[in-house]
């Protein structure tokens, strides 16, 4: 009962901590600002990512199994109905709001998103055909990575993005914070928008829905943190999967078209969807649950053949998860789910503790370790209790 009570409270203590962790990987060469108080603070946190690895690699693994503790319990307390729709949208809000002031600690995309644009709104030119390497006196080079490569997102990202470059009026900063805020927004619409779906679809399980995707550690980090444009694509998925399944298909093909023009992996959503609009008999269509199932098998596959070209990265595991959450959850569902999440970040470990990425043994040894545990769990989880949500009503 009393943890209950401190529960709101110890979260976001947690939160709060991994936003003033993320600080400790502020690149060496990028300065946030010239306030010499704020550099002096900057300089302390960047003396722990970089020359304390092993602490730093310590505190971020305490972070992490305290954000998977409360999630665990979180999600109990919602297979119980013992969750508080206010709880969670609080819980919601304030991990949203605190992380968007955060630094993308564990990604570098970020400032390719703002070059990007930076590319059209400064230097007048096209980045489907200029990189960041071709604006060598440009002072963002010296903190990013993949300067080498052209954009290579939809054209509708840069819809998106252009805005913000204007309004952030070459002001690195403050074009920064409109950068990670748009990501913040999306994470919120996606949530709602679960919410939604879950609602029509499991009335009753619509909470244990939500906050199995909105405060799964790995949707906080690489969606709060590392604000990756996915978030973005999947909005207008989710988008998508709302309007088709009431009944305004063509809507929703729509949205799912503007997702793919940000990303290409939301692409598979249309196979089922097109099929039901085939001009076959009404007992041959796919009904909400098979759709839904269907959207997570193609993503699952578009995981898969990305893990031909390219080495897994964390989020990728964000084409998935929301899809899942849109499923009659049981606890075998949430067991693996959660033991992907956990492992994919535990990747992280690897560059924090070395400072590179050249032990990919390690890597996948810590994936496989946490999937295979969760396994365990799930196995003796399903035998324990019955393996679906129906009985705890």
């Amino acid at each position: 009962m009393i943890f209950k009570k401190i529960l709101p409270y110890a979260y976001v203590f947690v939160i709060l901590s991994l936003f003033f962790y993320s600080f400790t990987q502020v690149s060496l060469s990028l300065t946030l600002t010239r306030a010499s108080f704020f550099q002096g603070i900057q300089r302390a946190f960047q003396e722990v990512g970089y020359f304390n690895r092993d602490i730093s690699t310590l505190i971020f693994l305490i972070i992490l199994v305290l954000m998977s503790v409360f999630y665990i319990y979180i999600i109990n307390q919602a297979i119980k109905k013992k969750l508080k729709k206010n709880l969670v949208r609080n819980l919601v809000i304030l991990s949203g709001l605190i992380l968007s002031f955060s630094y993308v600690a564990f990604s570098f995309d970020l400032f390719n998103y703002i070059f990007d644009a930076k590319i059209i709104t400064f230097y007048g030119e096209n980045p489907y055909f200029k990189k960041a390497l071709d604006f060598p006196g440009d002072p963002m080079l010296s903190f990013m990575h993949w300067t080498h490569r052209y954009y290579p997102y939809g054209p509708f990202w840069l819809i998106l993005t252009v805005p913000l470059s204007f309004a952030g009026f070459q002001i690195f900063l403050l074009t920064y914070f409109l950068f990670k805020f748009l990501a913040t927004g999306f994470y919120f619409g996606s949530v709602y928008l679960i919410y939604k779906i879950s609602k029509r679809l499991h009335p009753g399980s619509e909470l244990l829905n939500t906050v199995f995707f909105a405060l799964n550690p790995l949707v906080i980090i690489e969606v709060l943190v590392s604000s990756h444009n996915d978030i973005a694509m999947i909005f207008f998925a989710l988008l998508g999967v709302y309007l088709y399944l009431i009944k305004n298909k063509f809507l929703g093909i729509i949205s799912v078209i503007v997702s793919l023009a940000i990303k290409i992996p939301t692409a598979v959503l249309l196979l089922p969807m097109a099929y039901n609009l085939l001009p076959i008999p009404k007992k041959y269509k796919l009904n909400d649950e098979k759709i839904i199932w269907s959207f997570v098998g193609l993503s699952v596959l578009g995981v898969l053949y990305s893990m031909t070209k390219l080495e897994i990265q964390p989020w990728y595991f964000l084409w998935v998860l929301p899809f899942i959450a849109l499923l009659k959850l049981n606890k075998y569902i949430l067991s693996i789910a959660t033991g992907i999440s956990v492992g994919l970040l535990l990747r992280y470990t690897e560059f924090l503790y070395f400072g590179n990425w050249d032990q990919v043994f390690i890597r996948n040894i810590l994936t496989i370790s946490a999937i295979l545990i969760s396994n365990i769990v799930a196995f003796v989880w399903s035998r324990k209790k019955e393996n679906t949500l129906e009985n705890t009503k």
